[in-house]
């Protein structure tokens, strides 16, 4: 191998290292699985999954076991003779019996946990959530309160200008405030295409469908800023349109609340101004 050819080897291998190196670098944070989130109800659904992956992962060790012991065992070097029968009927009912009662323990504690999960009987704050293209309104229904939330995130971000920050495409400017401790209902719709409300942490997600109403609850069970995305491709711009759920204790909620229910009373000033407009224009709006 001439010199040439060697400094090509290396510098090959130089480059595949730092390839390397910057990838690893660059990797986002490792996730292979769900959190346990912050309700009752996304700690059943994580303990389930946990549940029924290793359930699987028992059957596939036996039954692969059996498999390679068998192979390994009667090979045909070591002079096996394959039995000459057709059907065991003591083999018909223990492979049909034995996944019929793993099934039945896996259904049995999954259809308790649905069940709890549509349940949203008792609520004590009632949300509408509505998605558009690409943004999600919130209705406090009987509080008087809505509005829209938004995405956030520096353009200069988006474009490669700016560096990007910790909760990339994940901010927006009016995060969904709820209440720490009490049940919330969520009435999920959508006013053009299918979208889908999901935040990991509650443990579920709902589809937003044009002319349907989706139910569901949740109740966080400590403060936090838990973040989520549309789950459903809605467009160019499905990215775009991330879910903030801010959870606060109740003292703190009900203050926001009184904020906003101000925010939304018309201004005394503007509605005379508007009404003696209107009088002095024969009754005909401006």
């Amino acid at each position: 191998m001439t010199i040439s050819q060697l400094a090509k080897r290396g510098g090959a291998g130089l480059a595949g290292a730092s390839l390397l190196a910057w990838s690893l670098g660059a990797r986002a944070e490792l996730a292979l699985n769900m959190p346990r989130g912050v309700t009752a109800v996304s700690r059943e659904v994580y303990d389930l999954h946990m549940l029924i992956f290793w359930i699987c992962v028992a059957i596939g060790a036996v039954v692969f076991g059996v498999m390679f012991w068998s192979i390994y065992h009667h090979r045909k070097s070591r002079g096996a003779v394959p039995a000459q029968f057709h059907e065991s009927t003591l083999v018909e009912i223990v492979w049909t019996v034995i996944p019929m009662l793993i099934l039945i323990a896996m259904a049995v504690p999954a259809t308790k946990t649905l069940v709890k999960m549509y349940d949203s009987r008792d609520a004590e704050l009632t949300v509408k959530v509505t998605g558009y293209q690409w943004r999600w309104q919130y209705d406090y229904l009987d509080q008087n309160v809505g509005f829209f939330s938004v995405l956030s995130t520096p353009s200069a971000q988006i474009r490669n200008v700016a560096a990007k920050g910790e909760h990339y495409l994940l901010e927006v400017d009016n995060p969904l405030v709820v209440p720490v401790g009490k049940k919330v209902r969520l009435l999920t719709t959508a006013a053009d295409v299918i979208h889908s409300w999901w935040v990991p942490d509650l443990g579920w997600k709902k589809d937003a469908i044009p002319g349907f109403i989706n139910e569901s609850w949740t109740l966080i069970e400590k403060p936090g800023i838990y973040r989520g995305q549309c789950a459903e491709l809605c467009g160019k711009d499905h990215g775009y349109m991330p879910i903030v759920v801010k959870a606060v204790p109740e003292a703190e909620f009900k203050e926001w609340l009184a904020q906003m229910k101000a925010k939304s009373k018309p201004n005394p000033q503007t509605a005379s101004n508007d009404s003696t407009a209107q009088t002095a224009s024969g009754g005909q709006t401006l």
